[in-house]
């Protein structure tokens, strides 16, 4: 079990790109897949160092929507793999009171694959402990815009005004929406970009970008990425001044 020093700050909701795993592997003289497969170790050691350090709600970036564009062969081995994971650490995320949720669009997957994650969800939505976001076929872009037709329908059928819509109203057909706002994301892999990951939910996370790669990924990574995160002082556009006057009211 690996706990943080009390005086950490603990954000209550981490997002983590997952990059690195490719390059692993070739810098190895493997092929990708050999990276793929070995990144899933540090999932579980992300999954299990959330669940042991109280952090509310973990969403990792599994598979994006511009994925698809990768070789036919690593896209094929990437879902198998997914649906693989899916069954073997289904028992153990239900053994640590672990909540499991899929976003993205789903419809892109075949049937098979789908089915899972509806089993999947299903056995662990009554967990009440880390909540494990897995976003797979998703991007940001897709992610708002699918927010946008959910409110237009609603104007459409006369439930809902146009001039009503605001970012509050917006928000709510965001994934994620019912979850604390993301507090840090972490990309490994030493790129220094969001890549269509969470835009709406990222406005204010604070970013932590590390050169280790995803399969090197361990708790003193995760340590460091929460280090930096306690020591910045987050002000949601206020001065450090008024940040300081509503800590004091709130003693």
């Amino acid at each position: 079990m690996t706990t943080l020093n009390q005086q950490v700050k603990i954000p209550k909701h981490v997002a983590i790109i997952m990059d690195g795993n490719g390059r692993w592997a070739e810098a190895k003289g493997k092929h990708r897949v050999f990276g793929h497969k070995h990144g899933v170790k540090s999932l579980r050691k992300a999954i299990a160092f959330a669940s042991e350090n109280n952090i509310q709600a973990l969403t990792i970036f599994a598979f994006s929507s511009e994925n698809w564009q990768r070789p036919e062969k690593e896209v094929n081995m990437l879902m198998e793999l997914f649906f693989t994971v899916l069954g073997s650490e289904l028992k153990k995320l239900q053994k640590h009171n672990i909540k499991l949720k899929i976003i993205g669009e789903l419809t892109g997957f075949s049937e098979r694959l789908q089915k899972k994650v509806f089993e999947a969800e299903k056995v662990t939505k009554d967990n009440t402990g880390l909540v494990l976001n897995v976003a797979a076929n998703y991007g940001g872009r897709w992610d708002i815009t699918q927010a946008t037709k959910k409110l237009a329908k609603l104007v459409a059928t006369g439930e809902l005004d146009a001039d009503d819509i605001d970012e509050e109203l917006l928000s709510r057909a965001i994934t994620l929406h019912k979850l604390p706002a993301v507090d840090l994301m972490i990309r490994t892999g030493g790129e220094h970009r969001i890549s269509n990951f969470l835009l709406w939910q990222l406005a204010y996370s604070e970013l932590y970008f590390t050169d280790v790669l995803w399969p090197d990924f361990d708790a003193l990574t995760f340590q460091s990425a929460l280090d930096m995160f306690s020591g910045k002082e987050r002000r949601f556009g206020q001065t450090s001044e008024q940040v300081s006057l509503t800590k004091s009211e709130s003693n």
